[in-house]
């Protein structure tokens, strides 16, 4: 049964060392995502699954240990999944970088003590079958605990990777919405053809989160949002 969720963002911007000079511009979405990853480690969890967007090579299930780099953002900067350096899985395979970010948080959490799996989901990933996946998680064990990674719209202005488009506002102002009041019927029924065009890449990771979400009675709270490279960028905790 899901008993909490952490939603936070995931660029690779959140990594102070990929920032670079512009690190203290993203340091308030980093203190939220402080937060977010203690409302996790509060809900006495049994498991602890990230899940995340992902191209088709970091889709699928990763075990604990399974090491993520920021070597691809011209940063020499590795983290290992829920493990201790140099400890659990060597499967050949790396974390995409959603969940190499999400990795990175629980690092900075100093988070232990509950294993750690993650789930790499692609965004034209059918919505009932992102359902489903939620479900199989949510029944995985008594107490589940999800971080779930992803952004909103990409087109908030006309510097954003999208471009401008004049729905991505309204668009984010609803799903802060969604995501602060925990409305998993809402979100499961989150229509695709925006969410692709406006170039959100967190729709299939939320659908997950809202197939877990299923009669769990969860409440929620957005504890941030913000756009300042035209993307939007939330973060709410579930429990």
């Amino acid at each position: 049964m899901l008993v909490a969720a952490a939603l936070c963002p995931c660029p690779p911007l959140l990594v102070p060392e990929v920032a670079g000079g512009a690190a203290d511009e993203l340091d308030g979405l980093r203190a939220a995502c402080t937060d977010a990853v203690g409302v996790l480690a509060a809900a006495r969890a049994d498991r602890l699954v990230v899940v995340g967007p992902a191209a088709p090579e970091g889709r699928g299930a990763f075990k604990e240990g399974t090491p993520g780099s920021f070597a691809g953002f011209g940063v020499d900067l590795s983290v290992r999944l829920g493990a201790p350096d140099g400890e659990g899985a060597a499967e050949g395979r790396q974390l995409p970088p959603s969940l190499a970010v999400g990795a990175w948080l629980l690092e900075r959490a100093d988070w232990s003590g509950v294993p750690v799996t993650a789930l790499g989901v692609g965004e034209p990933l059918e919505p009932e079958k992102c359902l489903g996946a939620g479900r199989q998680l949510a029944a995985s064990a008594e107490r589940v605990a999800l971080l779930v990674m992803g952004d909103g719209s990409a087109c908030r202005t006309v510097k954003a990777p999208g471009y401008y488009d004049e729905r991505a506002e309204a668009f984010d102002a609803e799903l802060a919405r969604m995501l602060g009041d925990a409305d998993a019927a809402a979100l499961g029924a989150l229509d695709e053809e925006p969410a692709q065009s406006l170039k959100v890449s967190g729709r299939a990771s939320w659908q997950v989160l809202a197939g877990a979400a299923e009669g769990a009675g969860l409440g929620g709270e957005l504890l941030h949002e913000e756009a300042p490279y035209g993307v939007g960028y939330f973060v709410a905790a579930w429990s």
